[in-house]
């Protein structure tokens, strides 16, 4: 798939149907771009898993923090990506060893790696890059499934 533009009701489709979001890079300072997205997206009824290994075990916006995808205790939907774009391929290795996969890897404004991209979606995870879901939500009047 391409990735230099998105279909509206590819982003709707994702975000009207994940219920339960994994994401990486979350910081526990409310000027980070992570924690705005964060507290913007359990305002909107989803599940969010924040996950960095530096704060694992403490909390952010009241959600206990896991080190790795992996120690999140039940599947998620979703991998929403705060990392820098050097990171997105070691998230999407450690994204297929999860047992189930979630269906959806979201990288933030300017994570875009095309290679990442193609490696998760041989796997069957759709891929979305460069976009935030704090802008998209409200830009398509997304309602949760």
């Amino acid at each position: 798939m391409q990735h230099d533009t998105y279909d509206n009701d590819y982003i709707a489709e994702i975000l009207g149907s994940v219920k339960t979001i994994a994401l990486t890079g979350a910081s526990p300072n409310p000027d980070r771009p992570s924690y705005g997205v964060m507290r913007f997206l359990l305002s909107k009824g989803y599940r969010v898993f924040p996950v960095n290994p530096g704060q694992a075990g403490k909390e952010i916006l009241g959600q206990k923090v896991y080190a790795h995808l992996a120690d999140i205790p039940e599947p998620v939907d979703m991998v929403d990506v705060f990392r820098a774009k050097e990171y997105l391929s070691s998230v999407v290795e450690e994204t297929i060893l999860l047992s189930p996969r979630p269906k959806v890897i979201w990288g933030q404004l300017s994570v875009r790696d095309d290679t990442a991209a193609a490696k998760a979606e041989a796997y069957g995870i759709k891929m979305v890059m460069d976009r935030c879901p704090a802008i998209e939500y409200p830009r398509l009047n997304i309602t949760l499934g």
